[in-house]
């Protein structure tokens, strides 16, 4: 749960950082960005990620009355971005969606006709606080932004009370997973956690695997496991 909760936070506290980036030019430091020459021969996965097809329909979806578009913001904008913060936005949504189905209990209902108006008042006023109890999760057709959302789960997973039972081992897994990968996704754009990854092609000097560091704005290196060789953006920088 605490793991979960941390995430949650993690979405809150750095969807502004997103917003704000989303305009910003790529830093040199990003994970995967440098060692351009040597990733984009190796690593077809991020060479899919950004093809003409998949930014052209990302272009055209910011066309729309998007908040994104609001103010003077740089050109171009960064698109994968935009897709991270539309992703977490959606799963965190659909999410709520689930739990507040099954969680959440109906209104309080109104009195009946037949009581006595003092009573009645007194229920009346009860139900209708009880309907717009803010706490409450309301299917209005329209997605909330992935910070209320991510605190709206938050109350649940830590059980701050409201017209909701506990929640299941169950749905604590199902709002954990989501926001673990959330919070991956934001860290990965925002180029804010360490990271490595195995590329698919081996060493060209031993066959060994070669890992690939970077994040946490430092620039990338590869580091073959086999032969020890160690490269950079500016080529062999150990042997």
């Amino acid at each position: 749960m605490t793991t979960t909760a941390t995430h949650l936070r993690t979405i809150a506290l750095h969807w502004t950082d997103l917003h704000e980036a989303a305009g910003q030019p790529v830093t040199v430091g990003a994970f995967g960005l440098g060692l351009r020459g040597y990733l984009a021969r190796l690593d077809a996965a991020d060479r899919d990620e950004f093809n003409y097809d998949r930014n052209h329909a990302a272009h055209l979806r910011t066309q729309e009355r998007d908040p994104l578009q609001l103010g003077e913001r740089p050109i171009p904008v960064r698109l994968h971005i935009l897709d991270t913060m539309r992703l977490v936005e959606a799963a965190l949504n659909d999410t709520a969606d689930q739990i507040a189905s099954s969680t959440q209990r109906p209104p309080m209902p109104y009195a009946p006709a037949s009581w006595p108006a003092a009573d009645r008042a007194r229920r009346n006023a009860l139900a209708h606080a009880d309907l717009a109890d803010p706490r409450r999760w309301r299917w209005t057709g329209r997605r909330r932004t992935a910070p209320y959302v991510a605190l709206w789960l938050l109350a649940r997973v830590e059980d701050k009370g409201g017209p909701f039972r506990k929640l299941t081992g169950a749905e604590l897994g199902q709002i954990g997973v989501v926001a673990d990968g959330a919070a991956a996704r934001i860290e990965q754009a925002l180029d804010i956690a360490a990271q490595q990854r195995t590329l698919s092609t081996p060493c060209p000097d031993c066959d060994g695997a070669v890992d690939v560091h970077g994040g946490e704005g430092r620039v990338p290196v590869a580091h073959c496991t086999g032969c020890g060789r160690i490269w950079a953006e500016s080529g062999v920088i150990a042997a």
